[in-house]
């Protein structure tokens, strides 16, 4: 046993030590609030989001492997994935606003055939990029999966994910005639 698996705090919470579940917290607290602050704000559903992404690390504790991840690592994708199953639930939830107090929507006919067109110019050079790169483009943008769940559903390394989208969608801005210049040059 290694001395980072003799100390490992998440072996201690899987082996019911209690001590070790409020030294998960007091460790990893701040990375857990940083990641909810993140998806949240400020905001109750933060505060909910951390209680919910720390009962998730006590649930999964015994299935920690020092040896593929680091602890923080392992808490941070956790947390990460529990604050987006959290936002997809919200954003499933129906809007009980009142049909009459609805605002009319603000598009006009013309900025919605650009609209559909420049859609129709996006799914065209998506799909004549080399495969799997549509598969990989369309799982992110449609499909709303992570990059590690998409390597995981195709079986394709993450690395190998991220480069596909980041290709694509560069060829994509390229059709569309956006420069990275005009994107903050974050690209």
């Amino acid at each position: 046993m290694t001395q980072a698996t003799a100390n490992s705090l998440l072996q201690q919470v899987a082996a019911g030590e209690s001590q070790a579940v409020q030294g998960v917290i007091d460790t990893y607290g701040a990375l857990v609030w940083s990641i909810a602050r993140k998806y949240f704000g400020r905001s109750a559903e933060a505060e909910d989001a951390v209680q919910d992404a720390f009962i998730a690390v006590w649930k999964a504790a015994d299935r920690y492997d020092p040896e593929v991840a680091a602890e923080s690592t392992y808490i941070a994708m956790i947390a990460r994935r529990r604050m987006i199953d959290q936002l997809r639930k919200q954003g499933r939830r129906p809007s009980t606003q009142a049909l009459e107090n609805s605002p009319e929507p603000e598009v006009e006919s013309s900025d919605r055939l650009a609209d559909e067109e420049q859609v129709q110019t996006v799914l065209k050079v998506i799909n004549e990029l080399d495969p799997p790169q549509p598969e990989v483009i369309k799982h992110s943008l449609m499909d709303g999966l992570t990059h590690p769940e998409i390597a995981e559903k195709l079986g394709l390394p993450l690395g190998t994910v991220k480069t596909h989208i980041r290709r694509g969608l560069i060829r994509v801005r390229k059709a569309l005639g956006i420069s990275p210049q005009t994107l903050g040059a974050s690209s």
